[in-house]
């Protein structure tokens, strides 16, 4: 692999979906599979082992599900992969509760390949959002289902600033696009971004977006 591979650990408790998920990856010069695990109970080892900058991970599966497997890996390993869950439902309650949990973003398992490609490549960059509109619609059904009260985001000092850059990131805005649209420059726009992830504790952007939708701080509506 070249410095710009991207390197991805497929788990899911089907040997099929990972044989097809590993040759629509290894398919492409600059991705490559570097191992597999079929329960979420492996992938702390694997991961472990192999490295990866992205995880597809599998989000209900019959041992450990993902969500339990993605807060053991963000948790055991440093620096932790992106985390991207695969899933058959959109509106799947656990695809939000792995984002909350430190997930970079989600794909339906009839995801069409080049979007998967495209999925990964995002994550793997962690300078834009991935989906920004599905990741909003669950976490408004989330919101309605648990009747949530906004406690907004004082507490965490944003400047501004920052505030400006959290709103823009929830429509999904790259860095690039963030720096033109507050005529500011790239690099400018990362250490903004870093800084607003770090007063928010949030491990990637997702969970930062997430935080702002719970706290009521960017309306659902």
């Amino acid at each position: 692999m070249t410095v710009n591979d991207v390197s991805v650990v497929v788990v899911d408790d089907e040997p099929l979906i990972r044989s097809g998920l590993r040759a629509i990856i290894d398919a492409e010069p600059d991705l490559t599979v570097v191992g597999e695990a079929g329960d979420g109970a492996e992938v702390l080892a694997v991961v472990r082992r192999t490295r990866p900058d992205v995880v597809l991970m599998d989000v209900r599966m019959p041992a450990v599900d993902g969500i339990q497997a993605t807060r053991l890996l963000l948790d055991g390993v440093d620096p932790a992969p992106r985390v991207l869950v695969v899933t058959t439902f959109e509106n799947d309650d656990y695809v939000y509760d792995a984002l909350r949990v430190g997930a970079s973003g989600f794909l339906l398992k009839r995801t069409p390949p080049d979007e998967i490609i495209a999925a990964i490549r995002t994550v793997a960059s962690s300078e834009s959002l991935l989906f920004p509109e599905a990741i909003r619609a669950l976490a408004l059904a989330h919101a309605s289902a648990q009747a949530h009260r906004p406690t907004g985001l004082e507490r965490y000092q944003l400047t501004e600033r920052e505030q400006e850059v959290l709103r823009l990131m929830a429509k999904g805005l790259s860095n690039a696009e963030i720096a033109a649209e507050l005529i500011l420059g790239v690099q400018t726009i990362k250490t903004h971004v870093a800084n607003t992830l770090s007063k928010l504790g949030a491990r990637d952007r997702t969970q930062a977006v997430i935080l702002a939708y719970e706290s009521g701080f960017v309306p659902l509506h």
